[in-house]
Parts: structure tokens; sequence; C-alpha cells
């Protein structure tokens, strides 16, 4: 059989068909028959036309499928089943691929490739011209070469702590929606309100009810109370005096702690005053001791 040799170790591989599109893996697809197709994908289906390949002979060769080989240092779309190598780039000299992949990107596919020197790149295909390339984030930890992964759409994802997912994106679209795309933890919807009740659902029993204090226990429900039962009477200033009261309070409260911060002060003077105080005299009782040692044996004629 033919060898295919690529620098460095190969990353990926993808099959594409004779109209350029990805094929998909081996298994059964299912679709809801009931829900219709868009015609927008349908048309875009139709026209596309077999990719345009210049076969390396004389005779035109009939090709049913495309290999796309990514590796470290460089990326090849081999021709099957004559297996022609008919595009090569080489995506890099000095660094080498960390992750290749192929996503879909604006109704279509690209090869997007991520470096350590913290380049992100893509390439067209089949036709593996460059796209973008762009520096974003050196090789700074093994975290991030392990889990870095493209997702559709232009947008790449990867591990930036042990608990914390970082996304990005490097498409323009994708960009200007992106705060349509935030995801939010709880929905608001607006409380309904209350249904009436019916005569015959209050008269069955149609579950539980709200019930104030009134209704309970008020005189229209239960009657007048007798003159032995304890009676509810409420004060003459209700919950606005007593939130009078209660500032009333706080504020002597807080000029009775003003007082006591400001006695505090003047005490703390009181005694530095009589620290200095003390030490003076100590100073001059040391000078009266020095002079009377001095002049102690000293006559009168002396002086």
């Amino acid at each position: 059989g033919t060898i295919l040799r690529l620098k460095g170790a190969i990353l990926r591989m993808a099959f594409l068909d004779t109209t350029g599109s990805l094929v998909p893996p081996a298994h059964e697809p299912w679709r809801e028959h009931n829900v219709p197709e868009d015609k927008d994908e349908k048309d875009k289906s139709k026209k596309r036309r077999p990719v345009s390949v210049s076969p390396s002979s004389s005779q035109e060769i009939s090709e049913n499928q495309y290999a796309v080989i990514c590796s470290e240092k460089q990326a090849k779309v081999i021709s099957l089943p004559s297996q022609n190598c008919i595009y090569k780039q080489n995506i890099t000299e000095t660094s080498f691929v960390l992750r290749g992949d192929i996503v879909s990107l604006s109704n279509s596919i690209c090869l997007a490739c991520f470096c350590a020197n913290g380049h992100i790149m893509t390439f067209s295909l089949p036709s593996l011209r460059p796209l973008l390339d762009v520096y974003y984030l050196p090789l700074t930890n093994m975290r991030i070469a392990r889990t870095f992964c493209f997702t559709n759409n232009g947008q790449a994802l990867y591990l930036v702590s042990p608990t914390e997912i970082q996304r990005l994106t490097y498409s323009q679209e994708t960009c200007e929606n992106l705060q349509e795309m935030l995801g939010e933890l709880f929905t608001p919807v607006e409380t309904p309100e209350a249904p009436n009740r019916g005569f015959f659902k209050g008269l069955f029993g149609g579950g539980a009810q709200s019930l104030d204090r009134e209704e309970l226990f008020g005189e229209s429900a239960s009657g007048k109370a007798s003159r032995s039962l304890a009676q509810h009477i409420p004060g003459p200033g209700g919950i606005e005096g007593v939130k009078g009261a209660a500032s009333g309070v706080v504020g002597e409260l807080a000029r009775a702690r003003l007082a006591l911060d400001e006695r505090g002060q003047k005490l703390g003077e009181l005694e530095e005053k009589t620290a200095a105080m003390l030490y003076s005299a100590d100073s001059f009782s040391k000078h009266a001791h020095e002079m009377m040692l001095k002049y102690k044996d000293k006559k009168w004629y002396q002086f």
C-alpha cells in the first residue's frame, strides 16, 4: 500500500465527501419526520458541487472521498481511492500543534488548530487556505493542553482550573450573539392571579384556602367573645408608636455611647498629664539631691 508521511505525530483524521462536506460517523441517522426541513438548507445542499481537483495525470480520476490528516507540524488532504496528496499546509515550524479539530463554521467546515506558542489558526477545507491566525494564550499550564478542545460555530473550551471552564470564540458572528447565548439559572415567571372561588367548590371542600386572623377569631365568624376571655387591645401608637419609641431608645443609646467615648478620651488625657507631672517631679528631686551632695561639706566662705 501507499505510505503517507507527515512531520510530527498525527492528531486528527477526518473524511470529506465529493462536495467537501464532513462525512458523518458510521451510524444510522435518525430524523423526526413530522418536523418540516428548512428549505434554505435543502437549496444549499442542492447547489453544492463536487470539489474540482486537478488530477496528477492527464486521465481524469473519479474521486469518492478526501481524507484530512493533521499532525503536530503540518496538514494534508489526500484524495481517495487514488491516495494522491492534493493539498498540503505547513502549520508551524518553530512550535507544535496541541489540538486540531474539524469544526463547522459559517455553513462550512474548517480545520482549527491551537499551537503551543498560543496561536489559534484556522484553515479552509479541502483547500487548506489560511483563514485566521491570532495570538491568544501561551502554554503555561499542562491542564490547558490536556483539556483544550474546539467546538462548532467558532468556539473553544478548556479547564482554567479544576472547577472552572473557560469558553472563548474566534468567530465574529458568535461574538455578536454572545449575550443572547448566555444562560440563566432561573427563568423569571410572573405569579398568576388566584382563581375565583366558586360556591360549589367552597361547599364541597376544594382544597386549602388562606384565612387571616379576623376570619378565624373575629366576631363576624366566631361571635362575640365572653367577658372572662382575654381580648387583644391595640396600643395607642400602633406600629408607628413602637417605631418612634425604638428610634428614641436608639438615639439615647447613641448619645450615651458618645458621652462614654468622650469621658474615656478625657480620662486618657488626664492620665498622660499626671504621668508628665510625675516625671517632672522625679527629675526635680534628682537634681535637688545632686545639688545637696555637691554643697554638703562646703563652708559659708567657700560659696
